[in-house]
């Protein structure tokens, strides 16, 4: 093995001497097709690098268009999935994405600064030097060609002259040797032949001189001139070979300069990964949905016969109770009278428990056997209606709908949460606003120490507009404290032990006890459970404002129609009834809880069950209303 490798050294040596002057003296032509050759090649190669370019500009296009497309949209519900840490990872996941399709555009633009470019511009200079070069070489050989024709010009002419002066002298001798031939013919048959040989003398030589001459020029361009141009193309070649080999070496450079950062983004994906924290989602998932609403108690015994076994004394106490406090029944009957009643229960009760399934026959027809609304607990809408109306807050609540704030609907805990967020930012705008008033106020004293830079008087309308939103804000935030404090309390009182819910027996006495009794459980919108010892007191004194506030509210606008596809029987609060094949107008999607809002006319709207219907949302609603 030493012996071969030794071998191939020298090889490689006697290789690395080959000189193309002396070793192709006679190849011009392969030479010319070779180089030739090699600069189609290096602009192959070039052509093989743009199209590498174009690659990995597409991909880094298409890898950049796929983060944009997963990346969250603004103002949308998917902001409100990156509270998750598996939602963050990903979110993360892309912006790492989208730094790596940066490092393919690098890529693209390495390659075409350092190797296209680059490789174009070297192929003009090198058809350029190729073609001097090979014009040199051609301009040598049509020299040494014109040489040689004149060479072989003279020597035919040489030759010829001396074929003329052998047949002067043949025939000198013939007229000579005849002496029927008089002098004077011999004499001049002797001067031509003397001129004859004078010619070829002088054809020879010139011969001589062109043989001379020829052989110089010769020497010279076999020894000198074209291994000279030779020598020059096989530097061209060398030079070539070398140029597209450190192309090759940049193109690999490209890759390697990329690498670090490509390995930051994929560790930041894997870190991203890891990053993922599944109880803190699972918390986030209790911070979101929890309503702050106590499970459902025992359903208490209702009976029916105790107004048979009433004592006089019983009956006493109940009488006197009544004149104190107006019956159950009696309020119920008095608060519906003023208000749009299917329009307050939607706000007040709507469904909490999922809907039914629809029905296996495609047309139930005995409704009493088909599927039931869902059941609520068995509190009187009255007591829920009771306590809206003690809280003049709930109906601002309402109407800031308007604002941007929905929290009329939400459960006890999300409300709080939300005027939680709705506070925090309008801190964050009070405090915008304060620091602008004291940037204008430091321009104000710049203005006045230097008068010459402004008037300090041109300040005060922004300074008094800064100082108007400021209160403005601080008022709105006043007003949202306010609720939240209120909610806050009654989840405050509502995590307090209640007291055991009043109901048809005491738990300490087997003396029955009034239905109609006014000191029971009241359920408030938000969920939360409240003694209120003076109902009929204060459904006096809101039921004015209750109804103002609802007649100047706006109704919801159609967005669509439905039609009934079984019949429904609305029977629990929040609910309307429907018959097979009733058109009804769509005024609220389905949430993803199962029930679609809808509006029969004017006064009647509620929820039903989102299988139980077509919908046909109408794309061109512009909130008209109408009615069936």
């Amino acid at each position: 093995m030493l012996r071969n490798r030794g071998s191939f050294g020298r090889n490689c040596s006697e290789t690395m001497s080959c000189r193309w002057g002396t070793e192709l003296w006679d190849q011009f032509d392969n030479l010319e097709k070779h180089t030739h050759w090699g600069i189609e090649f290096v602009e192959k190669y070039t052509k093989f690098v743009k199209e590498r370019s174009e690659i990995e500009i597409s991909y880094a296009k298409q890898i950049r268009n796929l983060s944009k497309k997963y990346q969250p949209k603004k103002n949308s519900r998917e902001e409100d999935e990156y509270k998750y840490t598996s939602c963050r990872a990903f979110l993360m996941t892309l912006n790492e994405l989208n730094d790596y399709a940066g490092q393919h555009e690098v890529m693209a633009e390495d390659l075409t600064t350092h190797i296209i470019c680059e490789l174009t511009r070297y192929i003009q200079e090198l058809k350029a030097e190729r073609k001097s070069h090979f014009h040199d070489g051609r301009r040598a050989q049509q020299h040494i060609e014109n040489s040689w024709k004149q060479l072989e010009s003279s020597k035919r002419r040489f030759e010829r002259d001396c074929k003329e002066a052998d047949r002067a002298q043949q025939y000198f001798d013939k007229i000579d040797a005849d002496i029927n031939v008089t002098k004077v013919d011999v004499e001049k048959a002797r001067q031509q032949a003397q001129m004859k040989h004078q010619v070829a003398e002088d054809s020879k030589n010139e011969y001589l001189t062109f043989l001379q001459k020829f052989n110089k020029e010769q020497n010279a361009h076999y020894h000198t001139l074209i291994p000279h141009i030779f020598q020059k193309l096989q530097e061209m070649e060398e030079k070539r070979i070398e140029r597209v080999g450190e192309s090759m070496k940049t193109y690999a450079e490209v890759d390697r300069k990329v690498l670090p950062i490509v390995g930051k983004c994929l560790d930041g994906m894997t870190n991203a990964a890891e990053s993922i924290e599944p109880k803190m989602d699972t918390k986030h998932v209790v911070e979101s949905y929890k309503s702050g609403f106590e499970p459902p108690g025992d359903v208490e015994v209702e009976d029916y016969s105790l107004s048979m076994r009433r004592t006089v004394s019983e009956s006493s106490y109940l009488n006197s109770q009544g004149e104190s406090k107006p019956s159950r029944s009696n309020s119920r009957g008095k608060l519906w009278p003023f208000i749009k009643r299917n329009k307050l229960m939607s706000l007040l009760a709507s469904p909490r428990q999922p809907p039914p399934p629809p029905p296996t026959s495609p047309s139930p027809g005995a409704v009493h056997n088909g599927p039931q609304s869902p059941q609520q607990p068995s509190e009187p809408l009255s007591h829920r209606l009771n306590e809206f109306m003690t809280s003049k807050h709930k109906m601002q609540c309402l109407r800031s709908l308007k604002r941007g704030v929905n929290c009329s609907h939400l459960p006890p805990e999300q409300r709080r949460k939300k005027l939680q967020a709705k506070i925090n930012d309008i801190n964050k705008e009070i405090q915008k606003e304060m620091d602008q008033r004291d940037a204008l106020s430091k321009m104000k004293d710049v203005y006045i120490k230097n008068p010459h830079m402004g008037d300090p008087n041109s300040v005060d309308p922004r300074l008094e507009e800064i100082c108007q939103n400021i209160d403005k804000l601080q008022l709105e935030s006043r007003k949202y404290e306010a609720w939240l404090v209120e909610v806050e309390t009654r989840l405050a009182e509502k995590s307090e032990p209640h007291r055991p819910p009043s109901g048809l027996y005491n738990s300490q006495t087997t003396t029955p006890v009034n239905n109609n009794c006014a000191h029971v459980n009241r359920e408030s919108p938000d969920g939360s459970y409240t003694e209120d010892h003076s109902t009929e007191h204060h459904l006096k004194s809101r039921s004015t404002d209750f109804d103002d506030d609802f007649d100047y509210e706006d109704p919801l606008p159609t967005i669509g129609t439905c039609k009934s596809l079984y019949p429904f029987e609305g029977q629990n609060e929040g609910t309307i009834s429907m018959t097979e094949g009733e058109l009804l107008y769509v005024i609220e999607e389905d949430k993803g809880d199962g029930w679609t809002r809808v509006r029969r006319n004017e006064d009647e709207e509620g929820y039903v069950p989102t299988s139980y219907i077509k919908v046909f949302f109408d794309t061109n609603a512009k909130g008209a209303m109408t009615y069936i």
